[in-house]
């Protein structure tokens, strides 16, 4: 998205017609979502510049979404919390977790602009602050990084880039971006396929970012195919980008194999954070100074054992995880000092007690079909924990439609929400 476009998640109609209506009457593009669900999958599709998020909605609360962004590492955005019905104990939570603001309904006409403003100001801000690759570390894996990238930037083939969910693909995407040429993302994933020339277009003698195929379906994914055989033509830089595995992508039905092809000839792989844990300390430094600096945050030290159980964790939300948890960590350090209780605190909220296949043995004087039921049970337990509650991977671990996979739970009484299906 541009960085005026703006996400508005709230389940009255009246709010987000009235929110929506001023403004675009401001020149802001806008978007809306309902729910949480349509929430995740605009989020999914693209990184609009900044949320607003009510609190209060049916299906699932705007918390537990704001806390599935931190955890995902895809809370790469301003996101400004409304409600008129939320204690200052929320409002402080959010922030904890990584909201910009809060906003009290009704809310009038000059503190909401005012606050738009203030966040997409942020967004930006944080965003020129993420530009330079020497703030990924200097670990073997972030210069061979560097490396492949310097080689790949005397060229303008498409390039894909592959990692997991967290990580800085934008950040690195804008390493092979020339200063002074554009730079032109689209606003909305439908251009892709109805507007395609004039994408092409904008980024001429620049980048065309795409964002993450594997979140689209296949007519959008063969529109990226189609803009491919064109970029040439208005010598346009297409860059996508991957967040689940190749090999799961080519066997994925649902998924344009030919695109895949398509785009393998030139394949820039982000490692994961944990490939990296020699960084940390370094890193940690990087987040608390921006911070201190973007958000006027106080700056906090960071005990050597803290530093140290930062390490050994896995970091499944990759570095926008990292950021999440040292801001949050910042914001609740007593005395200026974050030490490694507060860090085991706040990663035990993502971390499993105990691995769900190891738990107990099965009792073989059961029925069949009670036993049966049990092993089925703890198979599906184990797949929702180990893939963190991401509802869409489950189904594609277990071989079962979402649909198939939502009933067979329910007849185990295995308790779940389809907040948690898409992160």
């Amino acid at each position: 998205m541009r960085s005026s476009d703006i996400l508005i998640v709230d389940d009255e109609v009246g709010i987000r017609d009235l929110l929506s209506e001023i403004l675009q009457d401001e020149g802001y593009t806008v978007t809306v979502a309902e729910n949480a669900d349509t929430a995740r999958q605009l989020r999914q599709q693209t990184r609009p510049a900044m949320v607003l998020l009510d609190i209060w909605m049916p299906d699932c609360d705007g918390i537990t979404l704001l806390k599935e962004w931190a955890k995902s590492g895809q809370l790469t955005m301003p996101v400004v919390m409304m409600s008129g019905h939320a204690s200052i104990d929320t409002a402080v939570e959010a922030t904890k977790i990584g909201a910009l603001d809060f906003l009290e309904k009704p809310i009038s006409l000059q503190k909401l602009l005012s606050t738009v403003d203030r966040a997409l100001k942020y967004g930006q801000m944080q965003a020129a602050s993420n530009l330079s690759l020497d703030k990924l570390g200097h670990s073997q894996v972030i210069k061979e990084l560097n490396q492949q990238l310097e080689q790949i930037a005397r060229f303008s083939s498409p390039v894909l880039l592959t990692g997991e969910m967290g990580s800085p693909f934008e950040l690195v995407a804008r390493a092979l971006h020339k200063s002074g040429t554009p730079w032109i993302e689209p606003s909305q994933i439908d251009q892709i396929v109805d507007a395609p020339i004039e994408l092409l277009q904008k980024a001429s003698n620049g980048i065309l970012y795409l964002g993450d195929i594997s979140q689209y379906g296949k007519s959008t994914q063969q529109g990226i195919g189609f803009l491919l055989t064109k970029a040439d033509r208005y010598n346009a830089r297409v860059i996508c980008i991957c967040s689940r595995p190749i090999k799961e992508m080519m066997s994925d039905t649902l998924q344009d194999n030919k695109l895949l092809h398509t785009l393998s000839s030139l394949i820039v792989a982000i490692p994961p954070l944990r490939a990296q844990l020699d960084d940390m300390v370094f890193l940690v430094e990087q987040i608390t100074t921006e911070l201190a600096e973007s958000q006027k945050i106080p700056i906090v030290k960071f005990t050597t054992a803290a530093l140290n159980e930062l390490r050994q964790y896995n970091w499944p939300g990759n570095l926008e995880q990292l950021r999440n948890i040292v801001k949050s960590l910042m914001l609740t350090a007593e005395n200026n000092e974050v030490d490694v209780k507060a860090v085991n605190s706040i990663l035990n909220q993502f971390t499993h007690q105990q691995p769900l296949e190891n738990v107990g043995k099965f009792d073989f004087d059961l029925p069949l079909r009670e036993l049966r039921e049990n092993l089925e049970r703890r198979y599906f337990e184990y797949h929702i924990a180990h893939e963190g509650h991401n509802m869409s991977k489950v189904a594609q671990k277990v071989g079962l439609e979402r649909t198939h996979l939502y009933r067979k739970l329910k007849q185990l009484g295995i308790q779940f929400t389809r907040r948690q299906t898409e992160k």
